[in-house]
């Protein structure tokens, strides 16, 4: 078979595909960044507690690991355009319906049906760049796609808040919405596909096979399947750990912070930090592995979640500087650990498992972020901030041996 692909010294952002891929995540994650340190004030606003707004996140997520095992069969019956349109959707549609209400049963709808839509789109993004990109690029390619999820993340989470203090809730809400724009590009996106011909062989619908569309059914009743899940643990766990800081991280800076300054700044400096760290981590580990650089990121998310406690222990007077430069450290380990443990995760798996793979890389990603949210905020609501961070802390310290264990490539 003839080499499709362009050469490597082309952008890896401007193999085939690409830009519309990274259109439609840079849109979908937009209107998730907007509401996700707002919705738990927006139940705040409404008369919830600690707990309950950590329960909004939580929901979301929860709703979105539901949803992700059942995303490569959706996309081998109905192809890739009309599921992420259909994963637009369901996020960004929701978003202004939060002004119905202010109570949390409401807000609590919305997270479920944002969580679907937010589901799709995860394991079918990153589905589908690592068909659209050759395996000695994935480093690469996965740091433009974190790019691309991280942008919005840098200008929206620290935005949100001030927003609302500064105008209001609805036009967060209205921000919200643009996750819908990324619709318009899901036809580029299929023409590209058909013209790499790798929709045929990703999402080939064999029922003899126990290929990616029938995850969901037989991941755990195949040996083979149990296989590959037993591969993909190591950094599932690995991910689980730095998601679950940034989970709390992200859900109550605002609330943890006495400085409306500070919790902007370091929101902004997180997300900075998260987004020039998994671009950049992507093209060292194409070249020296990942190895070498895991166990330092699991140990600076470690310091940072500690220091971030120490930070918050007043509750009425912030140590700003100290609050800064904690978020920071936190934001350079939660970006680097996704693309290292998504680059693991596909060089674990063949090229057609690669739809198993994105969704237990998802389904960790995500269910780290929903516990870090529930755990913190359940922690805060019976002691405080510091205690729950210094919990998240050990949490992902514990995550540390399995960075020296020699993952399996194939």
């Amino acid at each position: 078979m003839s080499q499709r692909y362009p050469a490597p010294r082309i952008p890896v952002w401007r193999e085939r595909g690409m830009p519309a891929l990274l259109l439609i995540t840079a849109a979908g994650f937009s209107g998730y960044a907007a509401l996700l340190p707002v919705s738990p004030l927006w139940a705040v606003h409404g008369g919830a507690d600690a707990a309950g707004s950590g329960v909004v996140n939580g929901l979301l997520l929860l709703a979105t690991i539901a949803t992700q095992p059942f995303v490569p069969r959706l996309l081998a019956r109905f192809g890739t355009a009309p599921v992420l349109a259909a994963g637009l959707l369901f996020l960004g549609g929701p978003s202004m319906l939060h002004l119905v209400s202010d109570q949390l049963g409401w807000i609590l709808a919305m997270s479920v049906l944002r969580g679907f839509g937010f589901g799709i789109l995860t394991v079918a993004g990153s589905t589908t760049l690592a068909q659209l990109v050759p395996p000695a690029r994935h480093g690469a390619a996965i740091g433009a796609y974190g790019a691309a999820i991280a942008i919005p993340q840098v200008v929206l989470l620290p935005a949100g808040p001030s927003l609302v203090d500064g105008i209001g809730y609805w036009i967060v809400f209205a921000l919200g919405s643009t996750s819908i724009l990324g619709i318009a590009a899901t036809p580029w996106l299929a023409r590209a596909l058909r013209e790499n011909d790798v929709e045929r062989l990703q999402f080939a619908d064999t029922s003899d096979d126990a290929t990616d569309s029938d995850f969901s059914r037989r991941v755990f009743d195949d040996p083979s399947r149990r296989r590959v899940a037993s591969r993909l643990a190591r950094p599932t766990i690995i991910l689980l750990g730095a998601t679950l800081a940034g989970g709390g991280i992200i859900t109550f800076a605002p609330q943890m912070s006495s400085a409306p300054l500070a919790t902007a700044g370091g929101l902004a400096l997180f997300t900075v930090a998260a987004a020039v760290s998994r671009w950049r981590i992507g093209s060292l580990a194409d070249r020296y592995g990942t190895r070498v650089f895991l166990w330092p990121l699991v140990l600076m998310t470690v310091a940072g979640l500690a220091l971030t406690a120490l930070a918050v222990e007043n509750p009425g007077g912030t140590t700003v500087i100290l609050f800064l430069i904690a978020l920071a450290l936190v934001g350079i380990g939660y970006g680097g650990i996704q693309n290292l443990t998504l680059l693991l995760s596909l060089g674990a798996v063949s090229r057609r498992e690669y739809g198993t793979a994105s969704a237990f890389w998802n389904i960790g990603f995500d269910a780290g972020t929903g516990v870090g949210s529930v755990l913190v905020g359940t922690i805060a609501a019976g002691l405080s901030f510091s205690p729950a961070l210094l919990v998240a802390a050990a949490i992902s310290l514990a995550t540390l041996p399995l960075t020296f264990v020699q993952g399996r490539r194939t």
